[in-house]
């Protein structure tokens, strides 16, 4: 047990938490800061997000834990294809046998193993994860009694994806991320010449979202730590709101002239 703590301490916001139902039918599986989410359905359970490499023994224990099987678990879907939050993806399929459904703009990435970062280069590789199934922007996604929907958000990542669905009466939101790191070259990239471009269009569509139930890919977009406990602080569609608004404002003043 110390062994394995010290393990998924190796990596930031990577700490073991108590899994917990958030709303509904969707549920918290992942780590201290590193997000993971199953979303349980008649039909069998769908994942967002596989954390790191090391992170998906304590994914799978978490399901156990609130009395689901892996076994069936029969989608995982991905926010983007960054080590923290696909780096666990293949174990999770391999565990599960479940379909890994991607957007076609991640794909590349994704199963490059992270590779070839048009911002990062090869700093942060990760097992290979080509996808099963790659989406286009605004497709749904139904398995038994809930349908989410893809909402491409590029500019962290070029086929970023902010997934949302309705749960218990809620518009629930999965934000990719908005965030652009200081490492990044907004401007003037060869590799990316319309990095800024879209990022702004993210942010329009991001704020024309309906959200009741802010969450994202890691707990301190929507203060995670903060509403453990507290079924009824994850209702923050004014945290969500302030969040793009923060973001945008930290954007903006990364790419003025």
């Amino acid at each position: 047990m110390i062994l394995a703590a010290l393990l998924f301490a190796a990596h930031t916001g990577n700490n073991p938490i108590a899994p917990f139902r958030i709303v509904g039918n969707v549920f918290y599986v992942g780590a201290s800061d590193v997000t993971s989410f199953l979303i349980v359905t008649n039909k069998g359970h769908i994942v967002i997000d596989g954390g790191y490499e090391d992170t998906a023994p304590m994914i799978l224990a978490n399901i156990r834990t609130l009395g689901f099987q892996p076994r069936d678990v029969k989608l995982i879907l991905n926010s983007h294809g960054h080590t923290d939050h696909a780096g666990g993806i293949d174990a999770l399929r391999r565990a599960t046998g479940a379909k890994f459904l991607a957007a076609k703009e991640e794909a590349p990435l994704l199963a490059r193993g992270g590779l070839d970062d048009p911002q990062f280069g090869d700093r942060f590789p990760f097992p290979p994860t080509p996808p099963d199934t790659l989406l286009q922007d605004n497709q749904k996604v139904t398995l038994g009694d809930t349908t989410l929907v893809a909402h491409l958000t590029p500019g962290h990542t070029h086929g970023c994806t902010t997934w949302t669905l309705r749960a218990a009466g809620k518009d629930v939101v999965f934000l990719c991320s908005i965030s652009a790191p200081t490492e990044y070259k907004l401007v003037g990239n060869p590799l990316w010449p319309n990095a800024v471009e879209d990022y702004r269009s993210s942010f329009a569509k991001l704020r024309a979202l309906p959200c009741d139930v802010f969450l994202g890919s890691h707990g301190g977009f929507f203060d995670l730590a903060a509403k453990i406990g507290h079924p009824e602080r994850f209702i923050d569609p004014a945290g969500y709101k302030a969040h793009l608004h923060r973001m945008e404002a930290a954007f903006n003043k990364r790419v003025a002239p």
